[in-house]
C-alpha cells in the first residue's frame, strides 16, 4: 500500500439550492385575464458516496478542498420547470465512514460494491404560482423560493475491511509473517514502527477459500492516549473479526506483553474485548523443549499456536485455527 495508503481525508462540501419557483400569467391574445401559469423551480444537486471495490485508500480524494453541487434552475412561464441540478458522486473503498467535521456526528457508512447513499440532499425547488390559485385568489402572485442547499465540513475515514487483524508490538515479526502466509510485499527491517501504513494480505486456503489479515502498524504502550502512532491505527482493528495477537519468544515476559496489548486495546474500544483472539508465539525456532513447556504454562488460558516464519514451524497450525474461528 506503501505511501499512497490515505485513509483520512477533510473537505468543504455544499449541495445544490433549489430554483425559485415563477410568478407569471397566461398571455393570449383571446384570453385576457390569462390564469397562473408560473413553473416551479428545478432541485438541487446533491452529493453522493458510491463504494467501489476497486478503491483500496482515499488518496484520489486527498487534494479536493471543495465539492459543490449545481444549484437547481428557476421556473419559467408557460409551466415550464426549471432544470434539476448535476449530482456530484464521490466514489469511496467499501468500508469509507462519512462524517461531520465538526460535531463528529457519524452521517453514513459504505460498506458495499456500488452501494450509493447521500451525503448532502440538494434543496427543493420552490413551486411556481400556478399551484396557489383558490377560488377566492384567482390570481395569486406568490411563488415559493427555492430551499437552499446544505454546506458542511465533511471527514471521510476509509476503516480496512479484512478478517483478521495482527495485534503486537513493533518488531513482533507481523510484517515478517504477512510476507510468508500471503502475497503481500511489506517493507521489513529491524526498528519500531517499520510499518507505517496498514498492510493486507489476501492468505490462500485449501483450494478455492482465502481470508484476508491486515498488518496494524505496532501498537506501543499508551497507543490509546494517542503515543507514538497508534491511535490512527487502532481504528483499522475496530473490523476485523479476529484478532491474532503475535509475541516473539524472547520476550522478556510473553504473559505481560499480551496484558499490555490487551489493555491497549480495551482503553481505544472495550468493545475490541468481545472478537475471538488467537496468540501466536512468533521465533518459535529459538526455543528448546523445555522453554516451550514454560511457555505453553505461561499461557495455558490463552489459544496459542507456536511458529516461525523463517523455518516454516506452525504456519499450517496457524492459517487452520484462524479458519476454525472464520467459520
Amino acid at each position: 500500500m506503501g505511501p499512497n495508503f490515505i485513509d483520512y481525508v477533510k473537505f468543504y462540501a455544499k449541495s445544490g439550492n433549489g430554483g425559485a419557483g415563477d410568478v407569471h400569467f397566461r398571455r393570449e391574445k383571446f384570453v385576457p385575464k390569462g390564469g397562473p401559469d408560473g413553473g416551479d423551480g428545478g432541485s438541487g444537486g446533491s452529493i453522493i458516496l458510491q463504494g467501489n471495490s476497486q478503491l483500496r485508500t482515499l488518496i484520489h480524494l486527498k487534494y479536493m478542498k471543495h465539492v459543490k453541487a449545481e444549484n437547481g434552475g428557476n421556473g419559467e412561464g408557460g409551466r415550464c420547470f426549471g432544470k434539476n441540478g448535476e449530482n456530484i458522486t464521490l466514489e469511496v473503498p467499501i468500508g469509507t465512514v462519512a462524517m461531520n467535521a465538526d460535531s463528529g456526528e457519524k452521517l453514513l457508512e459504505i460498506l458495499n460494491d456500488q452501494e450509493q447513499k447521500v451525503l448532502l440532499s440538494g434543496g427543493k425547488g420552490g413551486l411556481g404560482n400556478v399551484h396557489f390559485k383558490s377560488a377566492t385568489n384567482q390570481a395569486p402572485r406568490y411563488a415559493q423560493p427555492g430551499i437552499e442547499g446544505v454546506e458542511n465540513s465533511i471527514i471521510l475515514e476509509l476503516k480496512l475491511l479484512a478478517d483478521i487483524g495482527l495485534v503486537g508490538f513493533p518488531n513482533a515479526g507481523k510484517s515478517t509473517l504477512l510476507s510468508v502466509v500471503s502475497a503481500a510485499k511489506p517493507e521489513i527491517a529491524d526498528y519500531p514502527f517499520t510499518t507505517l501504513v496498514p498492510n493486507l494480505g489476501v492468505v490462500k486456503y485449501g483450494d478455492y477459500q482465502s481470508f484476508t489479515i491486515a498488518d496494524i502498524p505496532g501498537i506501543i504502550e499508551g497507543a490509546a492516549e494517542g503515543k507514538g502512532l497508534g491511535n490512527r491505527f487502532l481504528r483499522h482493528i475496530e473490523r476485523n473479526s479476529i484478532l491474532l495477537f503475535m509475541i516473539p519468544s524472547d520476550a522478556s515476559d510473553v504473559r505481560k506483553e499480551f496484558q499490555i496489548l490487551t489493555n491497549e486495546l480495551n482503553k481505544h474500544n472495550p468493545e475490541l474485548m468481545d472478537k475471538d483472539r488467537l496468540l501466536a508465539i512468533t521465533k518459535s525456532d529459538l526455543l528448546d523443549e523445555e522453554l516451550t513447556k514454560e511457555l505453553k504454562e505461561q499461557t495455558s488460558d490463552i489459544k496459542t499456536v507456536f511458529i516461525s516464519s523463517v523455518t516454516n514451524i506452525g504456519i499450517q497450525e496457524l492459517k487452520d485455527e484462524l479458519w476454525k474461528l472464520l467459520n
